[in-house]
Formats: C-alpha cells, sequence, structure tokens
C-alpha cells in the first residue's frame, strides 16, 4: 500500500512479469505518455531520429531534429508510464543509442499486449482491426515517413514536415485508444471487467494536417508501395 500511495510505478513494473505489465495502465494513466519516433532508416549507423511525438491524454508534444529534439530528455522524465508499439525492440533503444537517455520508465509495449489478444500485423493493421480510420493518412507508414523527411530535407518542402508531422502524432493519439480497448479486453479475462473498465477516449485535434498534394507527389514519383520492396529500393539492396 505503501508503494501505491507513493506513486511508484517502477516498483510494481519490476514484480510484475511481463505478460501483466497491462495491469500498471488503470493506477498510472495519468501520469502515462503514449510514445512514437520517426527515423532515417532501421537503425543503422548513419540513421538518426527524424521526430518523436509524445502525447500524455491532455497534451500533444512534437519533436523535430534541427529545431528542437533536446527538449525532448526534459519532458519525458515528467512521465511514469511510457506506452508504445513495438518501442521495445525500435524506438527506446533508438532514442538510448542516439539521443543518450536512458528510458527506464515502466513500459508497455502494445505490441505484445494486443498479440496476445490475436490482434497482430503491425499498429496500422492493429489499428484497422479495431475499427480505427486513418482517413487521408490511409496507406502511410514508416517508410513513407522516410521519404516525407527525405522531401522536407532536401526539397525545402514545409508541408512535407506538417505531413510527417500529422503522421507521427496520429501514431500517438491511436495508441492511447490502442491501450484503453486493450486494457478492458484483458479485464474480461479476470473477475473484475464489470466495475474496472476504462472509457475509451476521443482523440484530440491534431495540430497538424496531411498535405494531399505532397502525398500524392511521393506516391507518384517512388511508385511508392507499403512493403519491404519498397525499403529495399530506397536503399539500394
Amino acid at each position: 500500500m505503501y508503494q501505491l500511495q507513493q506513486s511508484r510505478c517502477d516498483y510494481f513494473a519490476e514484480r510484475l512479469p511481463a505478460a501483466q505489465q497491462w495491469r500498471l495502465f488503470s493506477e498510472f494513466q495519468s501520469s502515462t505518455a503514449y510514445l512514437d519516433i520517426e527515423t532515417t532508416g532501421m537503425g543503422g549507423r548513419n540513421d538518426h531520429i527524424t521526430t518523436i511525438a509524445l502525447y500524455d491524454g491532455e497534451s500533444v508534444y512534437h519533436y523535430v531534429c534541427g529545431r528542437n529534439l533536446e527538449d525532448f530528455k526534459e519532458r519525458i522524465g515528467a512521465y511514469k508510464l511510457l506506452v508504445t508499439y513495438n518501442g521495445k525492440c525500435f524506438d527506446l533503444p533508438f532514442i538510448r543509442n542516439t539521443l543518450r537517455i536512458p528510458m527506464d520508465h515502466a513500459h508497455i509495449d502494445l505490441r505484445y499486449v494486443l498479440g496476445s489478444l490475436g490482434y497482430r500485423g503491425g499498429l496500422k493493421s492493429c489499428e484497422r482491426q479495431l475499427g480505427i480510420e486513418r482517413f487521408e493518412l490511409e496507406g502511410v507508414d514508416g517508410f513513407f515517413a522516410v521519404l516525407l523527411w527525405r522531401d522536407y530535407l532536401y526539397n525545402g518542402n514545409p508541408k512535407a514536415l506538417d505531413t510527417l508531422l500529422a503522421y507521427n502524432i496520429e501514431d500517438v493519439v491511436n495508441l492511447e485508444t490502442l491501450m484503453v480497448l486493450a486494457y478492458n479486453a484483458k479485464l474480461q479475462e479476470t473477475p473484475f471487467s464489470e466495475s474496472l473498465l476504462l472509457h475509451v477516449p476521443g482523440p484530440p485535434a491534431n495540430p497538424f494536417r496531411a498535405d494531399l498534394a505532397t502525398l500524392e507527389r511521393i506516391r507518384r514519383e517512388y511508385g511508392y508501395a507499403s512493403d519491404n520492396t519498397g525499403l529495399m529500393r530506397f536503399y539500394g539492396v
């Protein structure tokens, strides 16, 4: 009880098995951050973070390479629990390696929680299976995010950056919805489902809008396909 009163999320995270980390969410929801990064590649020696989106259920924060990326370190320290999709394998190690931030928060990786409920195939696939739509950002994925960054950086297109940030922020906003849906679904496996179900929140307004002309131009220029063949073409494999 003392550790709970002291809001020691790390204490409980260290004692819960990986398959039970989802139980942290309801108690520490008010100090949770939903996190997603975009990068120039899959983690090679010269790859780096381009943008970071962070959402805490109330406010959306964004960080851009060459602008304010260093401010991320101070903000992330305000939270006790992180929620990601595949962050255990990608986002958190990438941040540790490139920004030299420990990222030792308690952490729920929705890839594994949703996988245990039968939802697989990546974040966008899980969203579709659970009825979450992307509208104008439908079909945009991590590789397309690389192309948007290149268009911004090399062609000086500010709308490409706006589109990239809209996409990145859409990821973290949807993570909150997915977390609540997954939490409620996991509760159905316990005797406490009726009394502890959480309300599914409505999404906040995204401060950035995707530019449809930029999306269509990049699709035409690259003959874009959202699969590994596109990624292999891009890196000359």
